[in-house]
């Protein structure tokens, strides 16, 4: 009889401490993907307080990027260690200083070093997922994971329309002061409320592993996001990017041979985990390429004969549909998880993303066009995003979490990297020479390019439904 109260007391101490924990993991995955997302509104207004060119205000975004997928394979690793706790708030430590050098009026060298820290930030949605599956109930757990994938997406649509409208009131300092107050309270969030990892596991980090890869990486992204290299420097590009196909070789060389792997590249090769990273790769270059299409089409003059001439802030407005809607497909896919299977859930998802391109490629002449294509987009990616990590942890170790999902996160990365790259390609090839704007059919030929990735991620999540479908009915 005397048990029966302990026994009770630990439960409610459980329930307490998730009910605690689940809002700091999401917050915390909200604010480093808000903060990095800070980059994209404030590109014009960096160039003009800073006399700097667009090109070189473009790098307050891409430094982010680069150095988010740089850091995120290493800090997933140190979060598969036991010194997790630390990783965090380390790593939050240096996104407070780095959002702190974009308030501080610094010259435009130190704004990129800030911003290249707060892009380590990006690093932690995996440990996110890591601490939860740690410290969860298995069935919570999944579904708190799967909003983290969203939220660490959706993010980018909570943080562009507000700075927006900061830059607009208080000016660009303004905008990255918001960046200043969020991150030091998810630094004190993280805090009181991030627990230790549990005991047995290692610490050892694969240092030569990193460095290649981190160089493959800055390699992979630079030429990504550095259209003007490849038309006005062809030869050096391709040359770059034969060095950083290479690297990768070498990397996955260095990593089957190391004993503790900063990725397990042999779980990667699963055919499960292969096929979602394949699916994110191609999916996620869809996914960025529509974002981008609709963003830039909304802030067209409409001298131009199309487009709507929205300023900053009331373009980024149109990203509330993507955001609200992408929240709401997270919060369904782990209810319908128990119904369809995870690669089926991204398949469907993909053809939601496809259709999405379908209404922009169709109707485009009213500004509600835009906001139902933004929502489509938002519910696509929001299903994909949720479904994506159930595919990857159920076949991988609880203690490789971390380090897993931080692979995908860096395929997510390349992928919409390479999304904004083609989409900037597609409308600079239909940009009639002595014109600033492209034509409006360049538009519709991007579309049709989306559709065609998203339908290759299409058939690839149904291959892996199908493998699923075989081994579970052999």
């Amino acid at each position: 009889m005397t048990g029966h109260p302990a026994g009770g007391a630990a439960v409610t101490a459980v329930r307490s401490e998730a009910r605690q924990l689940v809002p700091a993991l999401m917050f915390i995955a909200l604010v480093v993907a808000a903060v990095a997302s800070l980059g994209t509104p404030l590109i014009t207004s960096v160039a003009t307080s800073f006399g700097v060119s667009l090109g070189a205000a473009q790098w307050t975004l891409t430094v982010a990027l680069l150095s988010g997928a740089v850091a995120t394979p290493v800090l997933g690793r140190l979060g598969a260690g036991p010194h997790r706790r630390a990783t965090i708030l380390a790593t939050l430590t240096v996104v407070v200083a780095g959002s702190a050098l974009t308030v501080l009026p610094l010259p435009f060298a130190w704004l990129l070093a800030g911003r290249a820290a707060q892009g380590v930030g990006l690093g932690l949605t995996a440990l996110m997922m890591g601490v939860a599956r740690d410290h969860l109930p298995e069935q919570r757990s999944a579904d708190v994971i799967a909003l983290i994938s969203v939220v660490s997406i959706i993010g980018a649509g909570v943080g562009y329309p507000l700075a927006a409208l900061l830059a607009e009131l208080g000016g660009v300092r303004a905008a990255y002061g918001f960046g200043l107050v969020v991150t030091a309270a998810a630094l004190l969030i993280a805090w009181r409320s991030m627990p230790e990892a549990p005991e047995g596991r290692s610490a050892h980090v694969d240092v030569a592993g990193a460095v290649v890869l981190a160089a493959a990486l800055l390699l992979v992204l630079f030429l990504a996001g550095e259209r003007t290299v490849w038309s006005r420097h062809l030869a050096v590009a391709a040359g770059l990017a034969v060095v950083a196909v290479v690297l990768l070789c070498v990397w996955a060389v260095i990593e089957l041979r190391s004993t503790a792997p900063l990725v397990d590249v042999r779980a990667v090769r699963h055919p499960a985990v292969a096929g979602a990273n394949l699916a994110m790769f191609v999916g996620g270059i869809g996914m960025y390429l529509l974002l981008t299409l609709i963003t830039r089409y909304a802030q067209t003059p409409s001298g131009t004969g199309y487009g709507f001439g929205l300023t900053t802030f009331v373009a980024g407005l149109v990203l509330i549909p993507f955001s609200v809607l992408g929240f709401v497909a997270g919060k369904l896919t782990p209810r319908l998880r128990t119904r369809i299977t995870g690669p089926l859930l991204l398949a469907g998802s993909a053809v939601v993303v496809g259709g999405g391109f379908a209404l922009f490629a169709a109707a485009r002449s009213d500004l509600a066009d835009l906001f139902a294509a933004m929502g489509v987009l938002g519910f696509g990616v929001g299903g994909f995003s949720a479904a994506m990590p159930g595919v990857i942890l159920a076949v991988t170790p609880k203690s490789e979490t971390s380090s897993a999902m931080s692979f995908n996160y860096v395929v997510r990365s390349v992928g919409y990297s390479l999304g904004s790259a083609i989409a900037g390609l597609i409308l600079a090839g239909g940009t009639g020479r002595g014109h600033v704007f492209p034509d409006d059919s360049a538009y519709t030929a991007a579309a049709l390019v989306g559709i065609g990735a998203m339908t290759i991620a299409t058939l690839t999540s149904l291959a892996l439904a199908r493998r699923r479908s075989s081994e579970t009915n052999p």
